[in-house]
């Protein structure tokens, strides 16, 4: 259906204003999604982490983000957004490999997102409800995210799914943000990495057929993302009630569906599969 609320991360309740006051400014310049229904396919992951590495942001340190976003003003931001800053990306020691790799077509919802129901290796179990895509990328993310990507080359394909668990408590949204070249996709990783808040894409709300409640607006969740070769994938888990309780839980739901769709679009970018 349509991207919904981003939510706010969990900690003190100070972020609140500035989440909320972004993703209503998302909502009023976003358009509505193209979505096309896809089948069946195969995917997955690549080690090349080439300026940016491919490991987990998993929380800690300065990219937890499930603790406090700076502090914001209670009243919501207006006007048009603080431009992007000018991010420079040098690509050092690319594998010999890589311009091949690059040949290879973006990977395609089917691929990225070959099944609606998903066990992962410690034995959880996810149904995927939604899945949408779009070569307009902007229509997906926050106007900054947007921003940056056209210092560089724009964005190829924005394909987004959403899981829930098997009590269809929780909403998980996996976005797939692919590039021609590594180093676009090397930016928004490190931006994304430093700046959550700001650098976002947004989360799908379910479609009435799924019949999963929409996420209250500003509910605290937790978002993570982690860098193939040519695309940086963002994963971002909340409780379809809003809970702000069982952050452990929707850590673990979370980044288990970020390392399965990340390693299925790895392998296709390396020429696995």
């Amino acid at each position: 259906m349509t991207f919904g609320d981003q939510g706010m991360p969990y900690g003190p309740p100070d972020p609140y204003a500035q989440w909320a006051a972004e993703q209503e400014r998302i909502r009023a310049h976003r358009s509505r999604r193209t979505r096309r229904a896809v089948t069946a396919g195969t995917g997955v992951v690549l080690a090349a982490a080439i300026a940016a590495g491919a490991a987990l942001c998993t929380g800690g340190d300065d990219n937890d983000d499930s603790a406090a976003a700076p502090a914001a003003s209670t009243a919501p931001r207006s006007g048009a957004a603080t431009p992007a800053p000018s991010v420079d990306v040098d690509v050092p020691r690319t594998p010999t490999a890589l311009p091949s790799l690059l040949a290879r077509p973006v990977i395609r919802p089917e691929q990225a997102f070959p099944r609606t129901s998903v066990r992962l290796k410690d034995g959880s179990r996810y149904t995927r409800v939604d899945l949408a895509t779009t070569t307009d990328c902007a229509r997906g993310m926050s106007q900054e995210l947007a921003q940056l990507i056209e210092q560089g080359e724009e964005c190829s394909r924005l394909t987004a799914a959403l899981f829930t668990d098997h009590d269809r408590r929780s909403q998980v949204t996996v976005s797939v943000l692919s590039f021609r070249r590594v180093e676009d996709a090397s930016r928004v990783f490190m931006m994304a990495s430093m700046n959550p808040v700001t650098y976002q894409v947004v989360s799908l709300d379910p479609p009435p057929a799924a019949g999963l409640p929409t996420v209250p607006p500003g509910s605290a969740g937790v978002f993570r993302r982690v860098m193939t070769v040519r695309s940086v994938v963002f994963a971002g888990g909340q409780w379809g009630d809003g809970s702000e309780t069982g952050e452990a839980e929707l850590t673990r739901q979370t980044e288990g569906l970020l390392r399965y769709v990340n390693d299925t679009v790895a392998a296709y970018e390396e020429g696995k599969t």
